[in-house]
């Protein structure tokens, strides 16, 4: 590990890991944070609570299917719903730049305001600071969240086990495909959105009905490679993706074919990656498939007693090859 800060040390892979563990957790650590999870879970008098927090600086800020605003919203939330919480309350800080126009920073709190309507959380707290021109870059915006989490539910990265289905509710690197070619200025025949979207609502229901769910994922930074890789290090489990049943939008595809991608690396906004028993995995994706935001969803992989800690595609010609979690960053700031 170098002795700077790089762009690398931002992408959510093995670089992050790196700097959390030589600069944070040997400073803070403590039976919370070690949860390594998407939220911390914590004791509160009527059960427990979920508490979460993110900094959003994605370039540019105004982008095909959403905006910094209505992503931070989504992003906070969903980082609660993936500890089986309801979300409840948020807070945000704004750190502006010297010559922000105002109707820009309007638009972005107007989509930040109807997000948290449509996710039913209220935001709660804020702060403002400008920084002189030149000393940022327009906006960044900074959340907490906090939800509670329903009696009976256990959720988490440490929870997988060998014969679990590996479900997701539709197609993946939507989002970073769709921010990357707004910033880039390419022009694809169908323009790409991002998936920005709250999965509070999903996530209540599977649980409410399927209570065994094992983990819950959103595939965010680093993508779906990045957040698997993570699981069977947590459980010491090895995962085997199904290049076949991958969903990936035509343009997506092609978009990552030209600029040398691989979509397993690339950020969703809106997806969530669900391991259930496999008697459970119908039951969830009916569940998923009438609801909105998963009526693509399907199975994609399964948990295995070998190779634990590690993540395998097995090709369409029965092959297979290792999904390593990649060291540095595919994309930058696209959250």
């Amino acid at each position: 590990m170098n002795d700077i800060v790089q762009l690398d040390h931002g992408s959510g892979g093995r670089a992050t890991q790196e700097l959390v563990q030589r600069c944070f957790f040997q400073l803070f650590a403590n039976e919370y944070l070690l949860q390594m999870n998407d939220s911390a879970l914590l004791p509160w008098a009527g059960g427990q609570m979920a508490m979460t927090t993110d900094s959003y600086v994605v370039d540019p800020i105004i982008f095909p299917g959403g905006d910094i605003g209505s992503l931070a919203v989504h992003g906070t939330v969903n980082d609660l719903a993936m500890q089986g919480a309801r979300p409840l309350y948020l807070t945000a800080g704004f750190i502006l730049e010297e010559g922000l126009s105002l109707e820009v920073l309007e638009y972005v709190a107007r989509s930040m305001a109807e997000a948290a309507r449509e996710a039913q959380v209220m935001i709660v707290a804020g702060d403002t600071k400008v920084v002189p021109r030149g000393k940022a870059d327009r906006l960044f915006i900074n959340t907490a969240g906090v939800g509670v989490v329903p009696s009976g539910i256990r959720v988490g990265g440490q929870y997988a086990r060998p014969g679990d289905s590996v479900l997701i509710n539709g197609t993946i690197g939507d989002h970073g495909i769709a921010v990357l070619c707004k910033r880039e200025g390419l022009a694809f025949e169908r323009e790409i959105l991002s998936d920005s979207a709250p999965l509070n609502d999903l996530v209540s229901g599977i649980l409410e009905s399927c209570p065994r769910v094992r983990v819950l994922r959103d595939p965010t930074r680093g993508g779906v490679a990045t957040a698997l890789n993570e699981i069977a290090q947590q459980s010491g489990v090895g995962i085997v993706l199904f290049e076949e049943s991958l969903r990936i939008k035509e343009d997506v595809a092609g978009a990552c074919e030209v600029l040398g991608l691989d979509p397993l690396y690339v950020a969703n906004e809106g997806k969530v990656l669900v391991f259930v028993p496999p008697d459970d995995e119908q039951l969830v994706l009916n569940l998923m498939r009438n609801h909105p935001r998963g009526r693509d969803g399907v199975k994609i992989g399964q948990v295995t007693q070998e190779g634990a800690g590690r993540v395998t595609l097995e090709t369409g010609v029965g092959g297979h090859r290792l999904v390593q979690m990649l060291h540095g960053e595919q994309l930058p700031r696209i959250c």
